[in-house]
């Protein structure tokens, strides 16, 4: 959901920043809000680590089946959030024969619901049990407890036991996995992409003569006066309590980057300038006339007075309201839950990039024992096309099913689903939904070839703000976002006087002392990319 949940991150952690990775079409249990919205759809393809590493990654292999002593049978024990379905232990049984064989090791889960993963994730590693494998992604504070700590490190570990996962990983994905120069987690294999924009029905319109692509703002709006006019049952914008996605659209329209990488965030740069500066809403010189247009949205119904105090999310899909601005993952999803509309997607990020790779991730705590077979384990799982299957969607035929286009239908789902533990997804063995829109790999195949590691925001994904030193004000500043932010995006409160009293509450919490810190550090980032 979008960078509106800051009231359930803080109370996870002081400090959190995007999410993503939000799930492979297949894959509809919804992760925890202030993660899921911050991610998009997967590529069918992952980038490929640095060439030559290959033939090195093939030597460590070799080495590693000489040094990995499989005489002991062990349990790996492995934690990640989710609720367990009620056939899980076929799967279990079936996977753990073929663990045994492989190497001489079971593997048990550890579920840990959502309801309680703010209370009961941390105390995983302050408590001194010893388990193996854990998820961690940047709402679970990873950065924190990997400074504090609680988890093991991988520099050597990593290419040695899992070096098929290594050779996969791009050199971005393993920039972002270090914290002060240390890997502490394994990156996702999985491709995300910050595409954005207004997802609609488009079955809806065409009877007013709405016949084309919608292509920017103008058109949203002249979308949104025909299903106001025709549909007065209807909310034309999805809008809840957590916020406008509207402001992240427009900005990503713009060609501007959030610092810290997701829609969580007031701190953007533009990446095409030599050095950025960070500013914010009220110091960019097109606020005014996002918010002109947002009080024109308001004052012609498009969204209720009562937006924020509303806690539907589903409204798109209920058939509520007829467009939400979101991301790609979402469009698909949207799709092919409701074959019988006519849904269509507009990608209003005109500087695509790949979400950060560390959005799901896999760490080896520190209190385990076995971390080698652990490590191991995960080769297997991220690596082997069979093994994943097993894994990720359960048994063909008993959980799952597959048709001509080897296209994907969950079956059963009381007593089976896609697995929650969105580290072990790469993206070359995900499946599309059966229904997903035919041209979703044009899309990806667009977008991968658009992005190149030194250019535009692609170029800033390994930059990771620490908040740290910060850390109170930073809090402070993010709850007076909320507070004066969201009612004047959405044109409640008056633009100019909103505008002036936002800027003048936001430097009361300390937003000079963040910026400061933050600049400082992307300084040096971006003097240690020449």
């Amino acid at each position: 959901m979008k960078k509106k949940l800051l009231s359930i991150a803080l109370a996870v952690a002081m400090v959190m920043s995007a999410l993503t990775g939000c799930g492979n079409t297949a894959d509809q249990k919804a992760k925890p809000k202030e993660e899921k919205e911050e991610t998009t759809a997967e590529s069918e393809e992952s980038e490929p680590g640095a060439e030559g590493e290959n033939a090195e990654t093939e030597e460590a292999a070799a080495t590693t089946a000489a040094e990995l002593d499989l005489s002991k049978q062990v349990e790996i024990v492995m934690y990640y959030l989710g609720t367990e379905p009620a056939g899980q232990q076929v799967i279990w049984d079936q996977l753990n024969e073929i663990l045994l064989d492989r190497l001489n090791c079971t593997l048990k889960v550890n579920f840990i619901s959502f309801a309680d993963y703010p209370n009961k994730y941390p105390l995983l590693f302050s408590s001194g049990e010893e388990f193996d494998i854990a998820y961690t992604a940047s709402f679970l504070n990873y950065s924190s407890l990997a400074l504090k700590g609680a988890f093991m490190e991988l520099d050597e570990l990593w290419p040695m036991y899992a070096p098929k996962n290594y050779a996969l990983a791009s050199e971005t994905a393993k920039k972002q996995a270090k914290i002060g120069g240390v890997t502490y987690c394994i990156p996702s294999l999985n491709r995300t992409y910050s595409a954005y924009g207004p997802i609609y029905r488009k079955d809806l319109v065409e009877p007013y003569g709405f016949t084309k692509e919608i292509e920017n703002f103008e058109d949203v709006e002249e979308y949104l006066d025909i299903i106001k006019e025709n549909y007065p049952e209807m909310q034309p914008l999805s809008i809840y309590s957590m916020g406008s996605d509207v402001d992240d659209c427009f900005m990503y329209y713009n060609g501007m980057y959030p610092i810290k990488g997701s829609q969580n965030d007031f701190f953007w740069i533009d990446p095409t300038e030599e050095n950025p500066q960070i500013i914010t809403y009220y110091e960019y010189e097109k606020t005014p006339e996002f918010l002109e247009m947002m009080n024109r949205w308001n004052e012609k119904g498009f969204y209720p007075k009562s937006a924020l105090s509303d806690t539907d999310s589903k409204k798109f899909n209920n058939g509520i309201a007829p467009m939400l601005m979101h991301n790609v993952d979402n469009y698909v999803s949207s799709a092919v839950n409701n074959p019988e509309w006519d849904v269509h997607y507009a990608n209003f990020a005109t500087d695509i990039s790949n979400l950060s790779f560390t959005q799901d991730a896999m760490v080896i705590s520190n209190t385990s024992k076995n971390p080698e077979r652990a490590l191991a384990l995960w080769d297997l799982l991220t690596t082997d096309e069979e093994v994943f299957d097993l894994f990720y969607y359960g048994i063909e035929g008993t959980s799952y099913e597959l048709n001509e286009k080897d296209e994907i239908t969950m079956i059963d789902t009381d007593n089976y689903s896609t697995s929650s533990m969105w580290a072990v997804r790469n993206s070359e063995y995900l499946k599309n939904s059966v229904g997903t829109p035919d041209h979703y790999g044009e899309l990806k195949d667009e977008w991968n070839a658009y992005i190149k590691e030194d250019q535009g925001a692609q170029k800033y994904r390994s930059f990771v703000v620490d908040t740290t030193a910060v850390e109170t004000e930073y809090s402070a500043c993010l709850n007076t976002h909320q507070q004066y932010w969201w009612p004047l995006e959405l044109g409640y409160t008056d633009s100019e006087e909103g505008l002036k009293e936002y800027q003048s509450m936001m430097e009361a919490a300390g937003i000079e002392k963040v910026r400061e810190e933050l600049q400082r550090q992307l300084d040096e980032y971006v003097a240690g990319l020449q």
